[in-house]
């Protein structure tokens, strides 16, 4: 099986769907998965956030974390980018670390990356 990391880097409502949409679909299918959020997108580490909201083709970010979560895909949480947004770990979902640059390079180079 093949080896996939997603990288999440906007706090954008669809970019979040695809992307979980996409990690839960190569998941099932039995690949390597990882996540990574940067920029933007570590907003999406906290658990407080509205997963509900419906994206034009009426699924949302609730439709596929869950999942993620549940199955412990480890996901890296870029740490600058989190503590400069005021962003606690101790808020993340269960899956999710406060990780860094050259792990995301590390798993970059041994995996097909998707960005969202």
């Amino acid at each position: 099986m093949a080896n996939f990391l997603f990288v999440l880097r906007e706090d954008d409502n669809e970019k979040a769907t695809r992307c979980f949409q996409f990690a839960q679909i190569a998941h099932v299918k039995g690949h390597r998965v990882n996540m990574f959020f940067i920029d933007g997108g570590v907003m999406w580490a906290n658990q407080g956030r509205d997963l509900s909201i419906k994206t034009l083709t009426g699924d949302c970010p609730a439709d596929y974390l869950p999942y993620l979560v549940d199955n412990e895909v480890a996901t890296g949480i870029c740490t600058p980018c989190a503590k400069n947004r005021g962003l606690d770990e101790a808020n993340f979902f269960s899956n999710m670390l406060l990780d860094g640059g050259p792990h995301l390079i590390d798993m970059a180079s041994e995996a097909k990356v998707f960005n969202f």
